[in-house]
């Protein structure tokens, strides 16, 4: 339940400290449309998230009757947050709730760290493309598999082209083809969706424990460049994997055809 303050307060509102208190002399409190006009929502929108519980314990608000409520100022940065979270990134409120509820600057630290990471990718991929035409003249692909890897996106590619990613998955394919890997006997573009499928839970855990053990520990830049370095031993390890499991299932096949044999 919120705290009454009736006795605390005078006729303007809640009793100034000895400091004489900020802005308008109620502690630093605001109320409704301050609130609303500094975190840019409504006095609506604001009562939504108090009723859904976003705004954290309801003995922050200090209510001096029926109708007259003051907030704190911490408020404004948490009412931004969930905006953002909602218009940036489509999140609906209770999956909001669940991210901010038990430590909001915590929350606001992995959404800039998660913001960096995204900066720095892209601005990587948009410096390094190369152009369809170039792409062509380069790898031995029809067009009508680089064309069906785009329709499955798998490629990505945008009016300047492909970015390093994408020329790398070019290049792959292009070199299991020359190695036998054909269509005629089965090999197609969609073999690359089961890779894809396989990595989409891993790469959610992945980012899940990398800002849950970076955010609020190590600055942003300090972790944005963690991040970065990790990313080539990342790729090599999960090659390397890959081949021992590959190698390990190849035996394990052996043993069990010698068997039924």
């Amino acid at each position: 339940m919120p705290r009454n303050q009736d006795q605390n307060a005078g006729p303007d509102g809640p009793r100034r400290t000895s400091s004489g208190g900020h802005g308008n002399g109620n502690n630093g409190l605001l109320r409704i449309s301050e609130l609303a006009e500094r975190s840019g929502v409504s006095a609506g929108t604001i009562k939504h998230y108090l009723r859904e519980g976003l705004l954290g314990s309801e003995d922050d608000v200090v209510r001096t009757s029926r109708n007259m409520a003051y907030y704190p100022p911490k408020f404004v940065e948490r009412i931004q947050l969930i905006k953002r979270l909602q218009e940036e990134r489509f999140m609906p409120l209770r999956v909001i709730r669940e991210l901010i509820g038990s430590d909001p600057e915590r929350a606001a630290r992995m959404i800039e760290l998660e913001d960096r990471i995204l900066e720095r990718a892209i601005e990587a991929r948009e410096t390094g493309r190369i152009s369809r035409a170039k792409v062509r003249e380069t790898y031995d692909l029809p067009q009508n598999v680089l064309d069906r890897l785009e329709q499955l996106g798998v490629l990505a590619p945008s009016a300047r082209g492909y970015d390093q990613d994408d020329v790398a998955i070019i290049e792959a394919i292009s070199r299991f083809r020359a190695g036998g890997y054909e269509e005629a006997i089965g090999f197609t573009v969609y073999d690359t969706l089961r890779y894809r499928e396989a990595l989409e839970p891993l790469v959610e855990e992945e980012v899940r424990v990398l800002l849950d053990r970076l955010a609020g520990k190590v600055d942003v830049d300090r972790a944005v460049q963690i991040i970065s370095s990790g990313a080539e031993p990342l790729r090599e390890l999960i090659g390397a994997m890959h081949s021992k499991l590959l190698l390990a299932a190849l035996r394990r096949q052996r043993g069990l055809v010698s068997y039924t044999d």
